[in-house]
């Protein structure tokens, strides 16, 4: 990293201004040319800038710094302990704060994967912000992640097209790069699964076989089975049932290779659906009570399973049953945290648990005034057809049949344009 980016970077970070960084060294118009790189400062001049800023030069332990970042960056990409992850952080960023480093751009930029694998999006789009100010300045291979991680945000925000955009640019660096096949095949896969969240079915498949193609050369059990899952759901879109089922299946040995219940109970939760999508409540009800009763997977596996538990038992009227599971979810969940992760299962809790106890004015106002503005804001659309459907159909039993051809008009203009996506 050119000198004057770090002096930048490291400045903005510490929250000093030129004003304070220059006094008594240069003038802040010098400084500029210097972080902007527009003229070479002499040694004893980047010395005392650095001084100040309280980094001093090692080129010895610039290689230590280095084998530790790529060990780190290696933990970002494959399922890891988080524990172990913040660790590794914590020490990096101690060791940076106070040695120049080539390493630190990469660094910065890997901190944005970081806070979105915390699930700390605030902080990811404050180091976004940040970064862009330096971002002129970067190599190809800076900007291949940048664009990359740049990607993971706007994916994770529901911003899919722009995720997108933002992974074509990460694929026109990779091209210039030298990187491994592997991190290539993580691009192609990441893409699959954007594709996927649009319905660009066909796109999905032909990124899912690209990456899957790399995955298996290197025997890479788990990431062969997630290619697997992606294509399922598109077969499952298609309506090719067979081909669908054979690639979660195939999922799910893979899994039990890779000794990895996660992939395993995943695979289940995708069997569910594509039952649940056959009109075969019982074969989807078979598969959710796997990944439901599964006290080894995580917890968002378990309670998205309890949820489409509870949608198959009402559809069926087993309202004691329905009951049953909500009560469960609601025990799971009580001593969670974060409970903004799992606002739309509370969500759905509670529409279910009013409408099976005939409490019709609390019904109709948890979805009227907050589920479906709650679906419609995050883009939920395959959600949004099932409980506007839900309540076309409540309205109807009430004999209030205006309301009721509102909702199932919202349904199908949502399912239209679901498919249309």
């Amino acid at each position: 990293m050119e000198i004057g980016s770090f002096i930048k970077l490291q400045r903005v970070k510490q929250g000093m201004t030129q004003e304070e960084l220059a006094s008594g060294i240069v003038s802040m118009s010098y400084l500029s040319k210097i972080e902007n790189q527009r003229t070479e400062a002499s040694p004893e001049v980047i010395s005392l800038l650095c001084t100040r800023l309280g980094v001093e030069v090692d080129n010895e332990m610039d290689l230590t710094i280095k084998e530790k970042c790529e060990r780190w960056y290696g933990l970002l990409f494959e399922a890891n302990d988080k524990q172990e992850v913040i660790n590794s952080y914590n020490e990096i960023n101690e060791l940076l704060g106070s040695v120049s480093s080539n390493s630190l751009v990469l660094f910065e930029i890997h901190r944005i994967r970081y806070f979105l694998i915390l699930g700390d999006y605030d902080r990811a789009l404050e180091q976004i912000n940040n970064l862009n100010e330096i971002s002129n300045s970067f190599d190809n291979l800076h900007q291949f992640y940048w664009y990359k991680f740049k990607g993971n945000y706007s994916s994770l925000n529901g911003d899919y097209n722009q995720a997108l955009k933002m992974y074509e640019l990460a694929l026109e660096k990779l091209n210039q790069l030298d990187l491994t096949e592997e991190q290539e095949a993580d691009l192609y896969y990441t893409i699959a699964v954007t594709h996927s969240k649009v319905r660009n079915t066909l796109e999905s498949i032909d990124y899912a076989d690209m990456a899957i193609d790399i995955f298996r050369k290197e025997y890479n059990f788990f990431r062969c089975a997630q290619c697997h899952i992606v294509h399922g759901i598109s077969y499952r879109r298609l309506n090719m049932f067979e081909k669908a089922i054979k690639n979660y299946n195939l999922a799910k040995h893979l899994g039990k290779l890779d000794h990895n219940k996660q992939i395993i109970q995943l695979a289940n939760v995708n069997l569910g659906y594509l039952h649940s999508a056959k009109g075969d409540s019982r074969g989807a009800i078979h598969y959710y009570v796997e990944v439901a009763n599964d006290e080894e997977v995580d917890l968002n596996a378990r309670i998205t399973a309890l949820t489409s538990l509870i949608r198959e038992y009402f559809s069926i009227g087993d309202f004691e049953k329905t009951r049953e599971v909500i009560d469960k979810c609601y025990e799971l969940l009580k001593d969670f945290e974060n409970k903004e992760a799992f606002k739309m299962h509370h969500y759905i809790l509670k529409t279910y648990g009013h409408a099976i106890n005939k409490e019709h004015e609390k019904f109709e106002s948890i979805v009227i005034d907050e589920f479906i503005p709650y679906l419609q804001s995050n883009k939920e659309h395959a959600f949004l057809v099932v409980f506007a459907n839900m309540l076309g159909a409540h309205f109807e039993e009430l004999g209030r049949y205006k309301d009721s051809v509102k909702y199932y008009k919202l349904a199908n203009l949502t399912y239209e344009n679901l498919v249309s996506l």
